[in-house]
C-alpha cells in the first residue's frame, strides 16, 4: 500500500515574513564558548529560532531583521543539556543574565512581561512545595483527623494559587501571563448529572461551547506556547463531531475568520488543519480538506507556502474532488473481458461495489476471494453487484485470475493503453484521479443512483455498512 505524506505544519510554519523592526536578545552566562540557541515552545517541541556563538566573555547575541512573535521562548545553552524559559511580547530588545548553576535566579531585563513571569514562578514554586507537603501528609496520615487537616490545607493552598492566577487574568488581561494562564486552564466541565440522553447531549453542548473560554484566535502569542497545540488537537480529534464534515467546516471557517487579524495564528491554523485533513482518519472528512483548498489555498490565501507544497496540496485536492461522500460517482466506460463496453452507470443494482485491483497485488489476492465469498453468500441475493476495475496493464494475468477464481459474476472491466492515451490527450481525468486510487485494492460503495456512500473501506467494513443499510446489523 502507498500513502501520501505531507508536513506543511513543520516546514511551512517556520517561514516568516521580514519586517522593518529587528530583535536583539543579549545573553550573558558563565559559558565561555560553544553555540547557544534561541528556541520557542510549540506543542511538545522546542523549535530553533536562532543560534549564536558564545564568546570568551560569556556573551552571545541573537539578532534578526524581523519582529519575533510573542510567546514562551527558551535559551538552550551550549551542550544542549540546560535550558531556561522567558517571555517575548511587544519588546524586542532584551537582555538575559544567567548563571547555569542557579537558573532560577536568571535575570531578564527590557521586558515587563518577564517581571510578571518571574513573580508568578516564585509564587508557584512556594505554593507547589506547600501542596506537595500536604499531599504527602495526606497519603501518610494515620487517622481520619490528620487526613482531614491535610486535605483542608491542600484545598486552601490550591484556592490561593487559583486566586492568584485569576487575579492576574482579571487585573492584567492584556498581559502575556494572562494569555498563558487562560491557555493552561482546563475547559469547564458541566455539573448537570446526566440522567437521560438529553442530559448527556446538554452536557456535551455545554463543554463544547465553553471549550475555548479565555482563548482568543485573534492573538498570535498563544501559538508559541506548549499549551495551544494539544488543546487544538483534542478539540478536532475528540470534541467536535467526527461524522459531520459540514460542522467541522463551519467551525474552521469561523476560527480562520477570527484569526485573519493575527497573521501567525492564521498561518498556524491553516497549516495544521491542512495537515490534519489531507489524509483524514474518518470517511467523509476529505470534504474538509477540499474545502480548505477551494476557499483558502486556491485563492492565494496561503502565500507562505512554496511551490512544491502548493503542488502537493493541489494534486491531493484534485484527487479527492470527484469522489466526495454524497456526490455521484464519475461514470467509467471500460471494456469487459470480451472487449465490449461496460459503463458503470449501466450496472442495474440497489448497491454497487466498485473494486480497483490488479492480479499482481499480494493484498488483492488475499482480499478478492473474501469479497467474492461474502458476495455469493449474502450480497448477490440483495441485488448488490460488483464492478471490478483492473488498475495495471496486466490483461493476461487478469483474465487468468478471473477464470481461476470464477469471478464471472462480477462486472470485470479494464482500460486499454490507447483509451488511457486518448483521455490524456483530451485532458480528461483518469480513473485514478476520479476515484483517488493510490493503493490496491480500493473499495467504493454506491447506491442505486450511483452516489458515493462509502469509500476506502475494507471488505468487513463494507459488509457491516450494507447490513446497517438493510437494517440487519448484529442480527
Amino acid at each position: 500500500m502507498k500513502k501520501l505524506l505531507f508536513t506543511l505544519f513543520i516546514s511551512g510554519f517556520l517561514l516568516q515574513t521580514a519586517v522593518a523592526q529587528t530583535y536583539k536578545i543579549t545573553l550573558q552566562s558563565n559559558y565561555r564558548s560553544g553555540i547557544a540557541y534561541l528556541t520557542y515552545h510549540m506543542g511538545k517541541n522546542l523549535n530553533v529560532e536562532d543560534s549564536a556563538a558564545v564568546n570568551n566573555k560569556g556573551m552571545a547575541v541573537f539578532m534578526g531583521k524581523k519582529k519575533l512573535p510573542g510567546g514562551i521562548y527558551s535559551i538552550v545553552f551550549p551542550g544542549k543539556k540546560l535550558s531556561a524559559d522567558f517571555l517575548i511580547d511587544k519588546e524586542q530588545i532584551i537582555s538575559i543574565k544567567a548563571d547555569t548553576n542557579n537558573l532560577s535566579n536568571m535575570i531578564v531585563t527590557g521586558s515587563p512581561a518577564n517581571t510578571l513571569f518571574k513573580q508568578y514562578q516564585s509564587f508557584v514554586n512556594v505554593k507547589g512545595k506547600q501542596l506537595m507537603l500536604e499531599r504527602d501528609g495526606y497519603n501518610n496520615s494515620s487517622s481520619a483527623k490528620d487526613s482531614a487537616l491535610h486535605e483542608a490545607s491542600y484545598n486552601r493552598y490550591n484556592d490561593e494559587l487559583n486566586t492568584y492566577r485569576n487575579g492576574i487574568i482579571k487585573n492584567q488581561p492584556a498581559s502575556m501571563m494572562a494569555v498563558l494562564l487562560n491557555a493552561m486552564k482546563d475547559p469547564p466541565y458541566p455539573t448537570k448529572i446526566p440522567r437521560t440522553a438529553a442530559d448527556s447531549l446538554d452536557n456535551y453542548n455545554y463543554y463544547k461551547a465553553h471549550y475555548w473560554d479565555g482563548i482568543t484566535f485573534m492573538d498570535d502569542r498563544i501559538v508559541r506556547t506548549p499549551f495551544f497545540l494539544p488543546r487544538l488537537e483534542r478539540y478536532y480529534r475528540e470534541v467536535i463531531s467526527q461524522s459531520s464534515p459540514d460542522t467541522i467546516i463551519r467551525d474552521i471557517d469561523y476560527k480562520l475568520l477570527l484569526a485573519r487579524t493575527a497573521p501567525e495564528m492564521y498561518k498556524f491554523l491553516l497549516n495544521w488543519l491542512t495537515d490534519e485533513y489531507i489524509n483524514p482518519k474518518y470517511m467523509g472528512q476529505d470534504a474538509v480538506f477540499v474545502h480548505l483548498f477551494e476557499k483558502y489555498h486556491s485563492k492565494g490565501l496561503s502565500p507562505w507556502l512554496n511551490q512544491k507544497q502548493m503542488e502537493t496540496i493541489t494534486r491531493r485536492a484534485y484527487m479527492q474532488m470527484a469522489n466526495l461522500i454524497g456526490e455521484k460517482a464519475a461514470n467509467l466506460e471500460m471494456l469487459d473481458t470480451a472487449g465490449k463496453t461496460k459503463p458503470l452507470y449501466e450496472v442495474d443494482a440497489d448497491y454497487t461495489v466498485v473494486v480497483f485491483w490488479d492480479p499482481t497485488c499480494g493484498h488483492c489476492k488475499e482480499e478478492l476471494p473474501r469479497i467474492d465469498s461474502v458476495y455469493r453468500a449474502d450480497w448477490q441475493k440483495k441485488n448488490v453487484k460488483i464492478y471490478a476495475v483492473l488498475t495495471e496493464n496486466e490483461k493476461p494475468l487478469w483474465v487468468n485470475y478471473i477464470n481461476e477464481h470464477k469471478l464471472q459474476d462480477w462486472v470485470n472491466v479494464y482500460q486499454t493503453k490507447e483509451m488511457q492515451d486518448a483521455d490524456f490527450a483530451a485532458q480528461k481525468p483518469g480513473f485514478r484521479q476520479l476515484f483517488d486510487v493510490t493503493m490496491t485494492p480500493t473499495l467504493y460503495l454506491l447506491d442505486k443512483e450511483k452516489r458515493i456512500i462509502g469509500k476506502k473501506l475494507t471488505w468487513q467494513q463494507l459488509n457491516d455498512f450494507l447490513h446497517v443499510k438493510w437494517g440487519t446489523a448484529n442480527k
